[in-house]
């Protein structure tokens, strides 16, 4: 049996009036058929994934309309945050879902989210790996020194106590191979994608990844590594392409990243390059990114990937599905998806992997 999880990363659209419509349906959807986990990101300050500036909101208005599903932050970014604040929001969370929430860290990388709590930007990834440490014990019921507002120390317990005591720990790793090794040592597990990376070279960072665990006295094979994935799935592969084309490209000039890629890509600013140029380098990109990082195209390809990736030393496919494809067909591909994982159920080369 694989692991599928949904993973919500949408850009803003202010025309519409139901904004997390089409979450709440995938997520009802998904909680009914089998799917692992649903995944919301920590935004601020632009329109790409601007829905979801806070995690632990947005699940708990899913924990309220979901049963069996695990409810993740993907991520959240901690040195944002007083530790103590992510604690308690989350055991709230995790409350009302009866113990199905798990907590994927990050450390943040865009200078201007940093307006919430400047003077950590640059000490920014040693504060995030205390945090872990701090909300680790919170959610044991440990107590924690810190002072109050007249310069006294106490101790500080969070309330609500957690529902469950385990709290399961992720942390995001983009590129840097010190990441999947930190990850590793502290024992979490691993949030991924295939962004600027190739699957060999995902490969060997994920041996990284479960040498360090072993190195540090946890079990390599109990970590988890889960891979974000843009995915439609359809029997019709022309109808694929013809249906995400245009979004998925909006998508991608919407992306933070953009002018990042371009100037990569072509050597040039992006304000350098035509409309013509630019316009056809997302193209050639979009189409390579297609073929080779995602789960967009029939159950087939969606199956060799999955494979691919399996062999890689991932074990959960984390497929985010609202890059702008109208919503009735982003159901319609949960349906196509269900499919995939009844038949990649059977098949004792990936199942095994589990």
């Amino acid at each position: 049996m694989i692991d599928l999880s949904l993973f919500f990363f949408a850009n803003y659209e202010v025309d519409s009036d139901n904004k997390y419509e089409l979450l709440i349906e995938c997520v009802k959807y998904a909680d009914q058929n089998g799917f692992t986990a649903v995944w919301t990101p920590e935004r601020h300050f632009h329109e790409f994934g601007g829905l979801f500036p806070n995690p632990s909101v947005i699940s708990s208005a899913l924990a309220m309309v979901t049963s069996k599903i695990e409810l993740r932050s993907g991520s959240v970014v901690s040195p944002l945050h007083n530790v103590i604040r992510i604690a308690e929001e989350w055991s709230v969370v995790d409350n009302l879902s009866k113990g199905r929430i798990a907590l994927s860290f990050a450390s943040g990388w865009n200078g201007h989210d940093f307006v919430l709590a400047k003077d950590n930007f640059k000490n920014r990834n040693e504060i995030m790996y205390e945090q872990i440490k701090t909300v680790r014990k919170l959610w044991k019921g440990e107590p924690i020194l810190q002072e109050n507002g007249v310069g006294k120390e106490i101790s500080v317990c969070i309330f609500p106590e957690p529902y469950k005591k385990d709290l399961s720990v992720w942390l995001t790793a983009s590129r840097k191979d010190e990441t999947f090794i930190s990850a590793g040592e502290i024992g979490a597990h691993l949030l991924t994608h295939l962004l600027g990376q190739e699957t060999a070279e995902l490969s060997r960072k994920i041996g990284l990844y479960r040498e360090a665990r072993r190195r540090c006295g946890f079990d390599p094979d109990e970590g988890k590594v889960a891979v974000m994935l843009h995915t439609f799935v359809d029997e019709d592969e022309d109808f694929v392409l013809k249906t995400v084309s245009k979004p998925f490209l909006n998508y991608l000039k919407s992306s933070a990243d953009l002018d990042k890629f371009l100037y990569e890509e072509s050597g040039e600013a992006a304000d350098d390059l035509s409309d013509e140029i630019r316009e056809e380098m997302l193209k050639e990109y979009m189409l390579h990114y297609i073929k080779q990082a995602s789960l967009i195209g029939t159950i087939d390809h969606a199956a060799e990937m999955i494979r691919r990736l399996s062999e890689a030393g991932v074990n959960e496919f984390a497929c985010l599905v609202d890059f702008g494809i109208s919503p009735e067909y982003v159901l319609a591909g949960l349906r196509s998806l269900k499919s995939l994982m009844t038949r990649l159920e059977e098949e004792p080369k990936i199942s095994a992997f589990k």
